[in-house]
């Protein structure tokens, strides 16, 4: 039986904290990846020298040489520029574009089966060159924001509500950005829908913090937030090496639903085996399709921005 292999391009904070909890998971065997000699290495042989404590099954290595990730099932890209306080995710848009090509054609040539998240900043906008660039299928091609800002606005809403953040589903659409777009009306607690537990000041304030979660997190660092982007992005791979089909908030490429028209835009989506399999569409009313739109046309600003570096 063929073991499951992941691949995780970059050994900074997030790269090496996906690896750890993939490991914890037992999803696979793990490759490491990093330009940085010995990054990548030492943070693998100290992953693996924890099995004997987390009772690991699966193998982990750190590398700089892409002939090792061959017949990767799952590769991810975390590898880029993280922000910095005073920065936009905006702001690293070309010098993560070109660090997104390379790894693209490297994922092209070397793991041309694989299904990819993309996980670096900003978001929409990596994907759509992770895409462009291989030339996958679109539904192998993804992004991990909405699972980490529907994690964001959970975990505030558990913390306002005192109950346990397992109980809500919720759903977050558009860029991931300060335009993202939570939907309350599509959050429920146990069933319960969430106006029915928080007046509408409290639960836009929520919404506030949660699109400022990750500068918030910056100021705080002095870089990007790791624990949680990591936990995302393996919540999706899970979803997709187990065939689960779970309906996740991720960047996804839409064309006719939601009139979106061709691009890579945070909407809830079933993943399985196949990467996207489905995307949900919601019966938006008038004021979330606007928010909505408002969103889209800021991926869209992005896309034309990554067409233009591609093409120099």
């Amino acid at each position: 039986m063929k073991r499951n292999k992941i691949t995780i391009v970059g050994a900074g904070n997030v790269g090496a904290t996906a690896a750890f909890i993939s490991m914890e998971k037992n999803l696979g065997d793990i490759v490491l990846l990093d330009i940085v000699k010995g990054l990548a290495e030492g943070k693998a042989l100290d992953i693996a020298q924890s099995s004997p404590i987390q009772h690991y099954t699966y193998d982990i290595i750190g590398t700089t040489d892409w002939e090792k990730t061959a017949g990767s099932d799952i590769v991810i890209i975390t590898s880029g520029l993280p922000r910095k306080p005073g920065m936009s995710r905006d702001d690293l848009l070309a010098k993560n574009v070109q660090i997104v090509k390379d790894v693209s054609e490297k994922i092209a040539k070397y793991c041309p089966a694989s299904i990819i998240i993309v996980v670096c900043n900003p978001l929409d906008a990596m994907v759509y060159t992770a895409a462009k660039v291989t030339g996958f299928a679109k539904n192998k091609v993804m992004g991990m924001a909405g699972e980490l800002d529907c994690a964001r606005f959970n975990y505030l809403l558990a913390s306002q509500l005192h109950i346990n953040p397992e109980d809500i589903k919720s759903v977050l659409m558009g860029g991931h950005g300060d335009d993202m777009v939570p939907l309350p009306r599509f959050t429920t607690i146990n069933g319960t829908p969430l106006k029915e537990l928080l007046d509408e000041k409290k639960i836009a304030a929520i919404i506030e913090r949660t699109r400022n979660g990750g500068i918030e997190i910056v100021n705080l660092l002095g870089s990007s937030a790791y624990y949680a982007p990591a936990a995302g992005a393996i919540k999706m791979a899970d979803a997709i090496l187990k065939d689960k089909k779970i309906i996740s908030c991720c960047c996804a490429y839409c064309k006719s639903e939601y009139n979106v028209g061709g691009y890579f835009v945070g909407t809830p989506a079933i993943l399985g085996r196949n990467g996207v399999e489905k995307i949900v569409e919601l019966e938006l009313n008038e004021a979330e399709r606007s928010l909505f739109k408002n969103s889209l046309d800021h991926v869209k600003e992005l896309s034309a921005k990554v067409d233009k570096l591609l093409s120099t």
